[in-house]
């Protein structure tokens, strides 16, 4: 399955995440992290939920000091990953530098201070895009 995802992210209190060349000053509150997988999604979104693995991407250091509440995993043939990204940048607030390495937007990372899901489901019909939550590394393989 391709596609894009929203991570739904809650970090209780001000954190500095140090990634391999950066770091990164987070006020508490939501964050929504913005991605794609155009080989495999589940898997992807899979390893995002797992607490043991090797550290690669920016968002693998903030997992590690915060909690995922839940994954929105977008079907598309096409990587709508900037768009996705321009469209909640609208919402939340950006944290700049933050996962965007391979993308034509400054950030994947934008700060809620209450929760996102209002702004992200608008997003998502306003776009027409199929989408479903998960909560655990066990609801991805669930039926859509």
């Amino acid at each position: 399955m391709k596609g894009s995802y929203f991570l739904v992210i809650r970090l209780e209190e001000e954190k500095r995440i140090r990634t391999k060349g950066k770091a990164f000053e987070l006020k508490p509150g939501y964050y929504v992290y913005v991605g794609s997988a155009m080989n495999s999604l589940e898997k992807r979104v899979a390893r995002h939920f797992r607490r043991e693995k090797r550290l690669h991407w920016h968002i693998d250091y903030l997992l590690k000091e915060a909690e995922l509440l839940r994954a929105y995993l977008i079907l598309s043939g096409v990587k709508l990953e900037e768009d996705l990204s321009r469209e909640v940048s609208k919402f939340g607030e950006p944290v700049p530098g933050f996962g965007a390495g391979d993308v034509r937007v400054s950030t994947n990372l934008y700060r809620f201070e209450d929760e996102p899901d209002e702004a992200l489901r608008g997003i998502l019909d306003k776009l027409g895009l199929g989408w479903k939550i998960v909560k655990s590394e066990d609801d991805i393989g669930k039926t859509w």
